[in-house]
């Protein structure tokens, strides 16, 4: 008789095999619905191919199209399939590699002559191709010797790496689909007929291992999804979020540039993307006092000698920009903020009574960011953080960092937004030696931000492993008004920095103790959060945060001094006006004025100016009619007041 294991549902039900049956005889054994729906099997928490022989008595979950990692696979399956249509079309390509991404997949290629657009409609088109005949991806294992004198044979220098690198047993796995065969670790899904809604995007330039000095590959990027449905409504949001790109709307509504004479990644901000930046900076200024932070200034460059003692001239010095040699020493500017506010509050003794000690800083920092990976305002070389410190005894921390969530959540409802995702970054317990601090520290850290969100009944997801090397965190990301998720407000505990540079307090047994150490960033950075802004609003900024307020249009040149006593009436409330009086149609100024997503436009001809009144024009209403002067005025004082976004 056969020897059988024993195989356990996530329902909980039990079934039994015969020893060595695959997931996929699982998966028929419950429902060949269910056989046809899955596209790969975990096998106890593992993710695998549904051809996996079972061994042993396990745990056996079959992954559909509602479980994400089965679209991770999708997408890497979706990966292969490209590089079987580009060696078919183009034998002489070598295969760089080809992983799925958050939102799709790449893979990158070495060809001594570059694709073009038509050649990637061909590729795409080869790719329907393939899937149609519903190749099987086949795993073989290979000698490990066997393989890379083969793939150096054939001058093969990226397997050669890859086989070199990341195995270390006498045998590697491959996969096979149809008549090409590459080298990966898998899974992948039953064949190439699963694979149903992919689309490629473009083709760019990508240093191989990400090293400028290195052979230059070509990366051709795209997405998949399991259904049709699922890829139009994906590119649906793409051409949405094509609308709002914030550099475009930068450039159209004059906000900010890059200037190539100064250099790539260094933000110059117009006068009225400098106005947006004035108001962000004044109301968290303003809340800093409001929950008990003192203002702080530091200095933008400082000595090597600073960076030494924090560990980021060793850790993080491939971010830094290099050191200037000054009269006394080597200086560098600063990535970061904390070491400065480190110093300033170590420059006095402190008691437990001063404690806790919030330092806040709208600083700038400079990082060296490598010229592929910046993005407009949300990547950047130099930026403006919301940085703020904490110091406090251990006692105090919970409430510290209720605080800190409290103060997050109040940035993202000030500004529009209605949802947001919460993570608890921990450190993996079963590999402790890689993180610093005790297990006594790391266990007040990361139970203080447990309890901390358990307190305000926020859901947050716990990664583990996730954590810094010097303490746990928590993150809030925001979803904007088309559903991206972006990365903004961060909680972090810091064990190493209080302890590198010695701080202390008295406590009140009389003996000094080290503080505990919260960095904490809301806004993330200035350029950053603007950049979310003008993404999530597309521009058309609420009116408490527009540059311009209220635009005026004077119909005739008889109706200017009007415009000018209706514009002198609404700054004296502290509206921001602007009047077009250049000798041109209304409808011309009027139009003008709606490019420029301005949420007012009030127009005056002889009517208003008998009545004292103004004919309003609302963006995304269009012409509202005539209101009396002083209406208008406290319509726009209470949207400015309630900081709401609607008109």
């Amino acid at each position: 008789m056969a020897e059988m294991v024993r195989i356990t549902l996530p329902d909980g039900s039990i079934r039994e095999l015969p020893k060595g049956a695959t997931a996929l005889e699982v998966a028929n054994q419950i429902s060949p619905r269910l056989a046809d729906a899955a596209y790969v099997a975990k096998i106890d928490g593992k993710v695998v191919d549904l051809s996996t022989p079972l061994e042993a008595d396990a745990h056996v979950t079959l992954l559909t199209d509602k479980n994400p990692e089965a679209l991770e696979v999708v997408r890497h399956s979706t990966a292969h399939l490209l590089a079987t249509a580009v060696l078919e079309l183009f034998p002489e390509t070598k295969l760089g590699h080809g992983p799925p991404t958050e939102s799709g997949f790449f893979y990158d290629f070495y060809r001594p002559t570059p694709f073009t657009p038509d050649d990637l409609e061909k590729i795409e088109a080869r790719m329907n191709e393939v899937a149609a005949r519903g190749d099987k991806f086949a795993r073989e294992w290979v000698g490990r010797e066997a393989a890379l004198q083969q793939y150096e044979a054939e001058g093969d220098w990226m397997k050669v790496h890859f086989i070199s690198k990341f195995t270390d047993s006498d045998k590697v796995s491959f996969y096979r689909n149809g008549e090409v065969v590459d080298f990966c670790r898998g899974p992948h899904v039953p064949s190439t007929a699963k694979l149903k809604a992919f689309k490629l995007f473009s083709i760019a330039g990508a240093y191989w291992l990400g090293d400028e000095k290195n052979q230059q590959l070509q990366r051709i990027s795209g997405t998949a999804f399991f259904t049709k449905k699922q890829l139009e409504d994906h590119l649906h949001a793409l051409e949405e979020a094509k609308k709002r790109d914030h550099r475009v709307l930068g450039k159209q509504l004059d906000l900010f540039s890059i200037q190539e004479l100064a250099g790539p990644g260094l933000i110059f901000w117009h006068p009225k993307g400098g106005m947006v930046r004035k108001i962000m900076e004044d109301w968290m200024r303003d809340e800093y006092l409001k929950r008990g932070y003192s203002l702080v200034y530091t200095p933008h460059v400082m000595r090597t000698e600073l960076w030494k003692t924090s560990g980021h001239a060793g850790y993080y010095a491939q971010n830094m920009f290099t050191p200037m040699e000054l009269d006394d020493a080597d200086y560098r500017m600063k990535p970061m903020n904390c070491p400065g506010h480190i110093l300033i509050y170590k420059d006095q003794l402190r008691s437990y009574r001063d404690l806790p000690v919030r330092l806040g800083e709208l600083g700038t920092v400079y990082r060296y960011e490598r010229s592929g990976v910046m993005h407009g305002l949300l990547r950047v070389r130099g930026f403006t953080q919301d940085d703020a410190h904490i110091f406090c005894t251990p006692e105090q921390i919970e409430d510290e960092v209720v605080g800190c969530i409290d103060f997050a959540l109040a940035v993202l409802h000030t500004y529009g937004f209605k949802e947001f995702k919460v993570e608890l970054s921990i450190w993996d317990p079963n590999d402790k030696q890689n993180y610093i601090g005790t297990e006594e520290n790391w266990n007040l850290g990361i139970h203080s931000l447990e309890n901390a969100l358990r307190r305000r009944e926020i859901p947050y997801t716990t990664i583990p492993g996730e954590a810094a090397f010097y303490g746990p965190k928590i993150d809030v990301k925001l979803v904007d008004a088309i559903g991206r998720l972006w990365q903004l407000s961060t909680v972090q505990f810091d064990f190493t920095l209080p302890e590198r540079f010695g701080l202390e307090y008295v406590g009140e047994d009389g003996h000094r103790h080290q503080p505990l150490m919260v960095h904490r960033a809301l806004y993330g950075s200035i350029e950053r959060f603007f950049g979310v802004l003008i993404e999530h609003y597309a521009g058309n900024f609420p009116v408490w945060l527009a540059p311009v307020q209220v635009a005026l249009v004077p119909i005739a040149e008889r109706h200017a001094e009007y415009a000018h006593k209706v514009a002198g009436r609404l700054k004296a409330e502290g509206v921001r006006v602007e009047i077009n009086q250049r000798n041109e149609k209304m409808n011309a100024k009027v139009r003008e004025f709606t490019m420029q997503k301005i949420p007012f436009i009030l127009v005056m001809g002889d009517k208003e100016v008998e009545s004292n009144a103004v004919s309003v024009r609302a963006r995304g209403k269009g012409d509202e009619g005539p209101a009396p002067l002083e209406e208008f005025v406290g319509r726009v004082k209470r949207l400015v007041k309630e900081k709401t976004v609607e008109l």
